[in-house]
């Protein structure tokens, strides 16, 4: 047995443990650069705490958290070099803590310029804002991997770009601001980048041609973008890539055939665009595809049938798009197939064939696309099934117990079918179901008792269906719950579900029923959309509806609600719509409406409301003076939808890449129906903040009406028919700049109707009908169109071409008899016969000119005039 030479075990001892940690040892310029960057950031944040481990007393920054060095160049070396600096996601932790991750400048980075050795920098996700500084990241010639992603960077990246980086093989400046074309030499000299993303930016032209000659190029990705024009065919080139994605841009035309050069493409990503065209029929060639997704766009034509050949599909979207012929059954045979998303198309499914998969689904799509009878059996065997969408087709029959046991089914969308009976209680006993969609079906009997079993349930529509009875108590424990729709049912009773105050429900609508006794107030205090109208509500409005202080819309209109209007629900401050249209009320508008300033749509027509209109709610309202800044459509989609789900329902698995393939829905929050140019009609409220309307028709309203209502600049509709109100129509009201409709019919003002009328460019509907105004109607602008005799009849006094009737001033005078004298008669006589053939001439010419061969342009009514009423023919004024 040889013994060991203890001075070499000393000396592999040395090697093995002392020698890296004298060799962890960066030059002191380096350290101090990573310090100022250091202390630039405490500058702005001081409770920040992710670099804690960077200080001046530590002998190295290589032993730093998030710094890694280079290897020494000898073993007896004792420096090294930084060359990877980890630095994403610095303020995790105030984001942890609710507080506002800080703006960071774009020009604190100048420090890290300086490590000219650096191979790695990540910064995503740090809100660096600012724009680039390409001369900055152009001293960097060694760097590798640059990650600049998730940040506020702005402005347009200069025409050179990052073209100094030849060695960079991976780029990402996703999800930021950046915009202006993608820099064509900029990018076109990375010669050697295999990873590039400038996915969500403002990026827009088209695609430069340099970016098809990066030859070694595996990752594309330019979507959420603003890129237009042709998908160039020079794309064929990039023969390396394996993911391309071009998707939520406004390309146009045909998928050129070149793409199917790209034989080592696994995923190809163009949806949300606008192209045309078929898809290319040898599609099927492109053999290492796993994920296509082509939905959302104007394709035509049928499915390829050489897509049987991608036996490595895993996702296949071609939803919303012009698809024709029949949906082919080959499509359920490959064998790994998790996602299949038809919907939206006009294909057409072939209810005589049997189908049984081979694939095993996670997520399918058949909405629109003619199915008929039950819901189809086959789908009993895709037991792996998260996301069902069988919605806007003709199936009929119940619900089927064996779909109510689905263990994972979380997405269930059945919507616009003809499906009957009552719903199993089986449904909700279901641990993950997430959204449950069976809105306009014939679904009746009452609710399940246990639907708030359904303890992840996020969406629950069961509206226009033909359910009855009382609304399960047990829905009040649902506490994921947000959006509620049980409207246009059957349901009855006048007890409401306690809702826990601390709910997520953000929208609940349970108008078209038959609810009955007093309003309910049991909602979480957060809702902001409550929808009670078309009910048998009664008494007057709760007291303690202050409570819900985030209410922005509320719906009580076609109820039986009496009493007068309390002040509590005027404290309500954030209401934009208030709608309490054909109720009972009585007593005077309140002053206090004036706390409202937000509102835009106030609807409190065909009560009993008495006394004047108040001045003081008319000068606060703010609301409809100038549209508010910040005002957003009411409508959940999909980012909503996960983000919210990932906070209270964590223990469901979603797999994001799937879902956003699968999911076309956006939640749009029902239309708000209002009295508008004459007629009801439905108010989108995904464009709810274009609309300002102020209806108090319908009542005993007794004043003047209030010059200030002149500056509600907003107001696209001002109703204040069927009142008594008196007096003269304020020449304000010709300040209302967005007015389309103005009704004040059937009231008793008099006097004239405003010139200042004329300068109401946007008016289409105009009612004054029934007063006792007089003088002539304006004449210019849109009165010139306000042409109808039905809006002006019943004023006596009124005149104008509009209405076929002159006014005084417009009628010639009538000549005064002349005496002549009897000795002169002869000479007279021959006189005047010479003088009456030249006054006969000049008076034929007139009666021409009068009736309009030589008067430019008239009024366009001025011809209905003439035809329907010629001895009324006016002269218009010049």
């Amino acid at each position: 047995m040889v013994m060991a030479n203890p001075s070499l075990m000393l000396q592999s001892i040395f090697i093995i443990f002392l020698l890296p940690c004298l060799s962890w040892s960066c030059p002191e310029y380096q350290k101090q650069a990573l310090l100022q960057f250091k202390s630039s950031i405490l500058a702005i944040n001081s409770s920040f705490h992710a670099l804690d481990s960077w200080n001046s007393s530590s002998s190295s920054c290589c032993l730093w958290d998030k710094v890694t060095c280079s290897s020494p160049s000898n073993p007896t070396s004792t420096s090294s070099v930084v060359i990877e600096l980890h630095l994403s996601d610095l303020f995790a932790q105030s984001m942890h803590s609710n507080l506002l991750a800080p703006l960071v400048p774009s020009n604190l980075l100048a420090p890290l310029f300086l490590i000219k050795s650096l191979r790695v920098l990540d910064l995503s996700w740090n809100s660096i804002n600012g724009r680039i500084s390409t001369l900055g990241f152009g001293n960097l010639s060694n760097l590798v991997h640059l990650d600049l992603s998730g940040n506020s960077i702005n402005g347009q990246i200069p025409a050179l770009g990052f073209g100094n980086l030849s060695n960079l093989v991976h780029l990402d400046l996703s999800v930021n601001s950046i915009n202006g074309q993608i820099p064509a030499l900029g990018f076109g000299n990375l010669s050697n980048l295999v990873h590039l993303d400038l996915s969500s930016n403002w990026f827009n032209g088209s695609i430069p041609l340099q970016l098809c000659q990066l030859k070694y190029l595996q990752f594309l990705d330019l979507s959420s973008n603003h890129l237009s024009g042709e998908l160039p065919k020079e794309i064929g080139n990039l023969t390396k890539l394996q993911q391309l994605s071009l998707s939520s841009n406004k390309f146009s035309k045909g998928i050129p055939s070149s793409i199917l050069h790209l034989r080592e493409l696994e995923e190809l990503d163009l949806r949300n665009n606008s192209l045309s065209m078929e898809i290319p029929s040898d599609i099927g060639n492109l053999s290492s595809l796993s994920y296509l997704f082509l939905g959302k766009n104007k394709l035509t034509g049928g499915v390829p049938s050489s897509m049987q050949k991608l036996n490595k599909l895993i996702s296949l979207e071609l939803e919303g798009n012009l698809l024709t012929g029949e949906i082919p059954f080959w499509l359920f045979d490959f064998e790994y197939l998790l996602d299949l998303n038809l919907g939206g198309n006009s294909l057409t499914w072939n209810n005589n064939t049997q189908v049984v998969p081979m694939c095993s689904l996670y997520g399918l799509s058949l909405r629109s696309s003619g199915l008929q009878g039950d819901i189809p059996e086959w789908i009993s065997t895709q037991t792996s099934l998260s996301f069902l969408d069988l919605s806007m087709n003709q199936l009929h029959g119940p619900f089927p117990q064996w779909l109510a046991e689905f263990q994972v089914l979380s997405f269930l969308f059945l919507s616009h079918n003809k499906l009957s009976g009552s719903l199993p209680t089986a449904l909700f006993r279901s641990p993950v179901l997430f959204i449950l969609a069976l809105s306009h079906n014939n679904f009746s009997g009452e609710l399940p008792k246990n639907i708030g079993d359904a303890k992840s349930l996020f969406i629950l529509m069961l509206d226009e269906n033909n359910f009855s009875g009382p609304i399960p108590q047990s829905i009040s424990q649902v506490s994921s719950l947000r959006l509620l729709d049980l409207s246009h049912n059957r349901l009855s009773g006048n007890i409401f579900p306690v809702f826990d105050l601390q709910m997520n429900l953000w929208y609940a609508d349970f108008s078209s029923n038959q609810f009955s006794g007093e309003v309910p107030t049991t909602f979480p205090t957060d809702i902001e959309i409550l929808a009670l109208g078309g009910n048998k509500f009664s008494g007057a409005l709760p007291s303690n509806m202050t409570k819900l202080r985030n209410l922005e819309r509320l719906e009580l209109q076609d109820n039986n609600i009496s009493g007068e209007l309390p002040n509590s629900l005027l404290q309500i401050s954030h209401l934009r719509v208030l709608n309490l249209r054909n109720n009972s009320l009585q007593g005077s508008i309140p002053k206090t409406l004036s706390n409202l300033q937000n509102l835009q749509i106030l609807d409190l027509s065909s009560n009993n409301l008495t006394g004047e209109i108040p001045i003081e709610f008319v000068n606060d309202l703010t609301g409809m003076i100038e549209a508010p800044p910040d005002l957003t459509s009411q409508t959940l989609d999909l980012d909503t939808i996960i983000a919210i789900s990932s906070q209270t329902s964590p223990h469901i698995s979603i797999d994001l890449k799937h879902l956003y393939n699968l999911f076309s829905t956006e939640f749009t929050i029902k239309e708000l129906i209002v009295s508008w140019k004459k007629s009801k009609q439905g108010l989108s409220s995904h464009n709810i903040d274009m609309y300002f309307l102020l209806d108090l028709s319908n009542n005993q309203l007794s004043s003047e009406i209030p010059a200030s209502l002149g500056a509600l600049k907003a107001l696209k509709m001002l109703n204040l028919s069927f009142n008594k109100l008196f007096g003269k129509i304020p020449a304000s009201l010709g300040d209302l700049q967005n007015v389309e409709g103005l009704d004040l019919s059937h009231n008793k003002l008099s006097g004239p109707i405003p010139i200042t009328f004329t300068k109401l460019q946007q008016l289409t509907t105009l009612d004054v009908s029934n007063n006792k105004l007089i003088g002539q109607i304006p004449i210019g602008g849109q009165m010139n169109a306000m042409a109808d005799p039905n809006f002006y009849a019943n004023n006596s006094g009124l005149c104008g071409f509009q209405i076929c009737v002159p006014c005084p001033e417009d009628l010639p005078p009538t000549p005064k008899p002349q005496e002549h004298d009897n000795k002169e008669e002869p000479w007279i006589l021959m006189e005047t016969v010479g003088i009456g053939y030249a006054i006969g001439f000049l008076l034929t010419i007139g009666i021409i000119f009068l009736a309009g061969y030589f008067s430019p342009s008239p009024p366009p009514n001025i011809h209905r005039c003439r035809r329907h009423h010629p001895h009324r023919l006016i002269r218009q004024r010049i």
